[in-house]
């Protein structure tokens, strides 16, 4: 479905920007990867797909490096048709005893990284008459947790982006949603896990139902594979008039 297409996935050398970057490769969507880390591993899983992969290590908190981003995807692979905005970091605390500089890394990654990518990406899409915009936002996107005020804001302020975007391309062939998770077992909630799990003297897999029966109705992680499913979905013909939505897969979270 997505053969000759170029899909750019932030964030993507593992868990859920992975779990994306495969399920578009599986459609035939040539892959740009980045983050930290190991890169060799998830680019031969891809590559095993049968598609061109490529990898940037840009640093999604420094513009500077986006564009530079933005420019190997040009130069490489002749544009990027898919942006999965999908990096993002945590950091708990109360408001009264957050980091500052902790506050100005989640602003920067998780929200201001997408408007960097978007508005290098959007004039390219215009041009050939198509293109998806993907903003990986949370639950938090839609509703708030204590102690995760700079991640609630970022995630709230990106389901924001998300409808602007959208309205300004509403015309077009250019599409821009935003998938709103809930609790995934990524490396960035096992963190979150481990925590509790030290924090109130239960092992790993305790903690993880705690986690679970305080949000997630289902009482069972989404999982990245999941959300690449819905990925696809919205690079389809199907989804070609779903625009500036924010579409939760919680488990049931934000409906109560």
């Amino acid at each position: 479905m997505l053969k000759g297409k170029c899909a750019l996935v932030t964030g993507s050398t593992s868990g859920i920007g992975l779990g994306i970057a495969l399920s578009l490769a599986r459609q035939g969507a040539n892959i740009v990867l980045n983050g930290f880390g190991d890169a060799e591993t998830p680019k031969a899983e891809v590559a095993a797909l049968g598609v061109k992969v490529g990898y940037h290590g840009a640093d999604m908190s420094k513009p500077a490096e986006i564009e530079a981003l933005m420019a190997y995807a040009q130069a490489e692979f002749g544009g990027v048709d898919i942006l999965v905005n999908n990096a993002g970091i945590q950091y708990v605390a109360p408001v009264e005893d957050f980091p500052v500089e902790r506050w100005d890394a989640i602003i920067a990654i998780n929200l201001s990284s997408a408007f960097h990518t978007t508005r290098l990406a959007v004039p390219g899409m215009l041009a050939k008459g198509w293109g998806r915009i993907i903003n990986v936002a949370s639950a938090h996107g839609l509703v708030a947790s204590a102690q995760k005020s700079a991640y609630v804001a970022a995630k709230h302020g990106l389901v924001g982006f998300t409808k602007s975007v959208a309205l300004e391309t509403a015309t077009s062939g250019v599409t821009v949603n935003a998938i709103c998770p809930g609790w995934v077992l990524t490396p960035l909630v096992q963190k979150q896990v481990d925590a509790r799990a030290a924090a109130e003297g239960v092992d790993g897999e305790e903690a993880k139902k705690r986690m679970l029966a305080e949000k997630q109705p289902s009482l069972q992680f989404t999982t990245p594979d999941e959300l690449g499913e819905l990925s696809v979905f919205l690079c389809s013909a199907a989804a070609n008039n779903v625009r500036g939505q924010a579409w939760a897969m919680d488990g049931g979270w934000t409906a109560q």
